[in-house]
């Protein structure tokens, strides 16, 4: 077996460009193994790609004294015209915010605009859309009352925030567009479903439920007062013989308005789109986007990466659409109340027939980048959502966001019927809406989804193209890729633990945690860029494939390996080592007084050293002073059981309400123990995320739960557990003085070193 010691280690994971891509074919390794290549090739040149500047969260544009935990969002933006303002819509809220955007890197928050205090307390933005000195914001007015939908355009002075006019427009909207040369605006008139009510002979939900909806044509000539808007039907008898689902009760959902003024608009749960002439508001078409079938993808949430189903005949039903060129429409198929084909397709307008599908390469994506969201695999899977079309250095690029994997994907479109997929940009929770800002080179996409008790906020995401932005953007995602066997991408996600090969400097081992099972052994090769998984191994045990909460991985000299697993009480906490196979040789169950002493955060690393092995308890035991986790060290015996020694570690503290510090992973290195500590925070919240060196104790430690651990070596004065001179912080997270200057310098060390690439 090949291993790695942990400072090349580092040194791997933090070489960016200079390291190379994998794109080979499948190889063997020579002792029968089968190492999975990447068929991609992630790498761009800083001028080639997207580098994220910033990741802002709109809980920090809330008013002021509102409380934190209240749910806030940002779904579709829009900005003004000099690019310097982004002006995103808040239906949870129920209000319009404005971001200063005019340094990428620190988006500023201008405040909100509450609905209430330009019609009803029921209101809720649908879309906005900036227009000069203007921001036409959508509202929806229905407040629930489907059988008589309602809504307005109102125009807001960007400057000042006030409204100096208000449009009915006889229905519910949705989104907005406006034409190249700001003549009008095409608003789509949804007049959404109930989705609890339920039609005579139908199901709950089921259409139809009249009214139907309409395209709403507002014409901009003048001043707002002149402004008009113009009602443009659908024709039922052309959308029946075109082959929609229930064309009787018609439902747009998107516009998108081509250079020559022609309307585009999906008819998502109809599955559709309708193609209408803006000046004239007449009909020139209607097209079904047709179904999809599909082998290969995951469709049973059983807590398993399984790319084995099928999906047969399933509609489209596109959500978001945009313009390729005058003849090329591209559909973020997302599907609604029947369909979602998990892609995203090319259709030719002027003959309704797809020149491209994504098929299951979008959701390949995913599965490659550990952004397979299992919890839909019986729904519509990574559920394409949000699409916009730009343009960059004069070549035509899509950009296709996924609402339950989050990410967007980057292609290039010179050629409508071969997209060439370029990048992957990673999201917060929930990407809704995609804004190209071409005139700066901007990306901004806003995320829907806010879990203030998980610490997971609604965001916007800005992002810069090309060389300019270099400087401001981090490491470019994505790190760590699964490459494909037989073009199926070895799944994975949720991995609870990471260890080094020791005798190969450029592998890493890692393993699935309880999210997926059951439990794989993946093989990491760290030679290339990014980091490709490329063999995956089966835990089983007496045969039988098992499911283990593995939060700790530690590779053996003899091939085998040690993993920490925690149990969902202390009783379910063990030590459990697996043989090169994946075969379970042994089970070690933690001494019965340390076990009851363990709430629900039990082992969380482990680290052999030799024939014995080390494992870090992520909290205090009960019987043992607060902020003071326990260090086991076990030593097998050859007469029969093997015995436990623990040992006292201090952890940092802190004071906000509901955080707690804890251990994560422990290694062996050098003559020394390495621990991660961390708090319990997400996001910008982040306080404690810290590596730390600490000499291997020379004394022995306590063997039950009543006695005080000692702490670490070289310091006696110190009181058990407490910090020493044997006690050093390495990594990334809260530190202070000379830790942060320890910090930095070992970062840059790293980073001068280059991995040796290995050798099949």
């Amino acid at each position: 077996m090949h291993r790695v010691p942990i400072a090349v280690v580092t040194a791997a994971v933090l070489c960016t460009a200079a390291c190379s891509s994998v794109t080979e074919d499948t190889s063997d390794g020579g002792d029968g193994t089968r190492f999975a290549a990447s068929s991609i090739d992630w790498n761009l040149d800083g001028a080639d790609r997207y580098h994220r500047l910033a990741t802002y969260p709109v809980v920090a544009n809330a008013p002021d004294g509102e409380p934190a935990d209240t749910e806030t969002v940002a779904e579709i933006s829009t900005v003004s015209a000099d690019g310097n303002t982004m002006i995103y819509t808040d239906a949870t809220a129920k209000r319009v915010g404005f971001v200063d955007i005019s340094n990428p890197a620190e988006p500023r928050g201008l405040g909100t605009l509450s609905l209430a205090e330009l019609g009803s307390a029921d209101d809720q933005p649908t879309s906005v859309i900036a227009h000069g000195e203007y921001v036409l914001v959508v509202v929806d007015t229905t407040a629930g009352d489907f059988a008589h939908p309602s809504g307005r355009v109102d125009v807001v002075r960007i400057g000042d925030r006030s409204r100096v006019r208000s449009i009915d427009l006889g229905g519910q909207p949705d989104s907005i567009a406006i034409s190249a040369d700001g003549s009008f605006a095409a608003i789509a008139m949804e007049n959404q479903r109930d989705e609890e009510f339920t039609p005579p002979g139908g199901d709950e939900g089921d259409l139809p439920q009249p009214p139907t909806g309409f395209v709403s044509v507002v014409d901009l000539v003048g001043e707002p007062d002149a402004w008009q808007p113009r009602r443009v039907e659908i024709d039922v008898e052309q959308a029946r013989k075109a082959g929609l689902d229930t064309p009787e009760d018609l439902e747009p959902e998107y516009v998108t308005i081509a250079s020559d003024g022609r309307i585009a608009v999906s008819l998502q749960e109809n599955n559709g789109i309708a193609i209408i002439d803006g000046p004239t508001g007449d009909l020139v078409g209607v097209f079904s986007t047709g179904t999809v079938s599909l082998d290969g993808v995951d469709t049973v949430e059983d807590g398993a990466i399984s790319l084995t189903g099928s999906i047969t005949d399933v509609p489209r039903e596109p959500d978001a659409i945009g313009w390729i060129d005058d003849k090329h429409l591209a559909a973020a198929n997302e599907g609604d109340w029947k369909g979602g084909t998990r892609g995203w397709s090319v259709f030719d307008v002027t003959t309704g027939e797809v020149v491209w599908d994504a098929r299951t390469s979008f959701e390949y994506l995913a599965t490659r980048t550990g952004l397979h969201n299992e919890g839909r695999a019986e729904a519509k899977g990574t559920e394409p959502e949000g699409l916009a079309i730009t343009e960059i250095d004069g070549t035509p690029v899509a950009l296709v966001a996924s609402e339950r994997s989050n990410f967007v994907a980057v292609y290039d479109v010179s050629d409508p019927a071969a997209p060439a997929f370029r990048q992957i940009l990673p999201t917060t929770p929930g990407p809704e809406g995609i804004l190209p800002i071409p005139d700066r080179g901007l990306l901004a996409i806003s995320s829907e989804t806010d879990d203030a008790e998980a610490g997971v906020r609604a965001t916007i995401s800005l992002y810069g193209f090309g060389e300019r932005y270099a400087d401001d953007g981090g490491v470019a995602f994505p790190t760590v890729v699964s490459g494909d066997v037989d073009g199926v991408p070895i799944g994975w996600g949720a991995l609870g633990a990471l260890s080094p090969d020791p005798d190969d400097a450029n592998r890493l081992y890692t393993i699935t945690d309880n999210a997926y099972g059951p439990s794989r052994l993946l093989g990491v090769d760290v030679s290339a860029t990014p980091a490709v998984i490329d063999t995956q191994q089966a835990i089983t045990e007496n045969g039988e494939p098992v499911s283990l909460d593995v939060e700790g991985i530690s590779a053996r000299g003899d091939g085998g390996f040690a993993l920490a697993v925690e149990g969902e009480d202390g009783a379910g906490n063990e030590l459990v080592q697996v043989a090169a196979d994946g075969t379970v040789e042994e089970r070690i169950a933690l001494p019965a007084d340390i076990a009851a002493g363990l709430g629900s955060q039990g082992l969380e690393g482990v680290a052999v050293e030799g024939d014995s092995v080390w494992v870090a308890v992520q909290r205090e035991l009960d019987s043992d002073p607060k902020g003071i986790a326990r260090i086991g060290r076990y030593t097998p015996s050859s007469g029969g059981a093997g015995s436990w020694e623990w040992f006292g570690y201090q952890l940092e503290a802190t004071d906000i309400d509901g955080d707690w510090i804890g251990l994560s992973e422990i290694m062996v290195h050098d003559g020394a123990l390495y621990v991660l500590e961390r708090d319990k925070l997400n996001g910008p919240d982040i306080a404690v995320k810290g590596i730390y060196r600490v000499d291997i104790p020379t004394e022995p430690g306590v063997s039950d739960a009543q006695a005080d651990p000692p702490g670490p070596p070289q310091n006696p004065r110190a009181r058990p557990g407490s910090r020493s001179a044997g006690h050093e912080r390495l990594g990334p997270g809260e530190g202070r003085g000379n830790d942060r200057r320890r910090q930095r310098q070992a970062v840059r060390r790293h980073r001068q070193r280059r991995p040796r690439r290995r050798q099949r």
